[in-house]
């Protein structure tokens, strides 16, 4: 989620991995776990001694291209659902930052709260023994502190005589704008540090970045649009995006400062083909796109939450802040979840409105959600896709570089829902180039594939088998 891992935690983290890969789709009864074989030249694997399957056996290595010919068309179908969407958590920024600068994300460790600390650490070790995190982390140190802000704030309002609790409120209140303030810094340093790998690298990461998004956001022109999620406060997505030319439709409405509205505008752009009559066509290359936490450009001032011109990476977020022309305007003004403004119910706007439509885009019939490097710690979105699975026709695709801490798997085996559950997780399956060079369909779902797909179905037919599908019943399997 975000931003709250430190390096400590990100280095724990890559220690707990183990080179056991697990995949669960199509027909496959339970998860398959394998592994890789040393003994090979290749890149190959061999199933764990514990697993069985169709479409490979126990003494026998398999490689990437048995396992695309297994994975790419039951995505590429997947895709096509007739409502999709994208859930992006904090993984897809790390391998994206990983790749452009070959060094691990900055995070942002534990601070001081002053002579509150004991308070506030005892409440965030409470939090993340609750949710099964293990570890607390930056982002429930700012939650607690909130909340004990605001408790404080009225015990000094209903004792007005009381000067200690008014201090210790003014003291915990500066201890939260500076926390909140190098919160926001940390966010821009990953930011900056993309921006300033070097040339070859940082170029390699974006087209990663654009050919990723791009596989989800070229949606045909007759299914609806792609409902795309994160739950990172970061600018990652936006700059690939702007790179791929993706258009993103959000709450936001206005030019020199957009204002978010609780009202969602259905503003779309449609099309209708040459020669083609009836019902116009969405065009092509645009996706909404919902911030579930908030982001580090959105600012709650003058009565409203607007985005401002924040540069991707600015060194410093006092002179936007200043420049905004709001008096009072500080760090705790940033809409990064959670914060302390304390002039309305932050917890229910404007992340009901975001909530809400999370809620109505995936729980639906014939939903897809894909979910990329989430890791299932945050409470209130995992009842929301819970709640999805209740549906029968929807379908949740679970795609992580790994499971440290096991809540994937703990998820998966409590709904017992597993035919409408795909699992793809481990290094190699959920590794961002890998992803995208083998298994994920291209980034484009045109009429020349289709009419090609026509051409080799009539020429060679259909027939796929599991392990050994040839090269014409791949390719006529995109057009699903």
């Amino acid at each position: 989620m975000g931003w709250g891992k430190t390096v400590t935690d990100q280095v724990d983290a890559v220690d707990q991995r183990t080179n056991e890969e697990i995949i669960r789709c199509r027909d496959d009864i339970r998860p398959v776990y394998f592994a890789l074989d040393p003994s090979g030249t290749e890149p190959s694997f061999k199933l764990s001694e514990s697993s069985t399957c169709t479409w490979a056996q126990a003494d026998k290595s398999f490689g990437p291209k048995e396992l695309r010919h297994r994975i790419e068309p039951w995505l590429t179908a997947l895709l096509q659902s007739e409502h999709l969407s994208l859930l992006v958590g904090s993984g897809l920024i790390h391998a994206v930052h990983r790749l452009s600068t070959k060094k691990p994300l900055p995070g942002m460790d534990p601070l001081p709260f002053g002579e509150m600390t004991r308070e506030i650490e005892t409440e965030v070790e409470r939090i993340a023994q609750a949710i099964g995190r293990g570890k607390g982390n930056f982002e429930d140190q700012v939650r607690a502190a909130s909340e004990l802000l605001r408790g404080l704030e009225i015990i000094a309002a209903a004792n007005p005589d009381d000067t200690a609790a008014s201090k210790r409120a003014s003291s915990l209140r500066a201890d939260l704008t500076t926390a909140l303030g190098l919160f926001a810094e940390s966010i821009l340093a990953g930011e900056r540090s993309l921006i300033s790998a070097p040339a070859e690298q940082r170029k390699e990461a974006f087209n990663y970045l654009v050919s990723f998004l791009m596989s989800f956001g070229s949606r045909s022109g007759t299914r609806e649009r792609l409902q795309l999620f994160t739950t990172n406060y970061d600018r990652y997505i936006e700059a690939g995006a702007d790179a791929a030319g993706l258009r993103f439709i959000d709450r936001f409405v206005g030019t020199l400062a957009p204002v978010f509205r609780a009202s969602r505008l259905d503003v779309d752009l449609h099309y209708n083909p040459p020669g083609i009559r009836g019902e116009p066509r969405y065009l092509e290359g645009v996706a909404r796109f919902t911030k579930l936490h908030g982001s580090v450009d959105w600012l709650d001032y003058d009565g409203a939450i607007r985005r401002i011109g924040l540069p991707f990476g600015a060194t410093d977020t006092a002179p936007f802040l200043a420049a905004a022309g709001a008096k009072g305007v500080n760090a705790t003004r940033l809409m990064i979840y959670p914060n302390a403004a304390k002039d309305r119910e932050t917890a229910a706007y404007p992340y009901v409105e975001l909530f809400r439509d999370f809620a109505a885009s995936i729980c639906r019939p014939n939903s897809t959600l894909f979910c990329y490097g989430y890791s299932f710690g945050d409470e209130h979105i995992n009842r929301v896709i819970e709640d999805m699975l209740t549906i029968p026709s929807a379908h949740l695709v679970v795609i992580s570089y790994d499971d440290p801490l096991d809540r994937i798997m703990g998820m998966y085996n409590r709904l017992a829902r597993h035919s409408q559950i795909t699992l793809l997780i481990g290094g190699h399956l959920g590794d961002l180039p890998t992803l995208v060079d083998n298994y994920l369909p291209k980034p484009a779902i045109d009429r020349t594939t289709l009419r090609m797909a026509e051409l080799l179905k009539a020429r060679w037919g259909t027939e796929v088998n599991d392990g050994n599908a040839s090269p014409a019943p791949s390719t006529d399997e995109r057009s699903f």
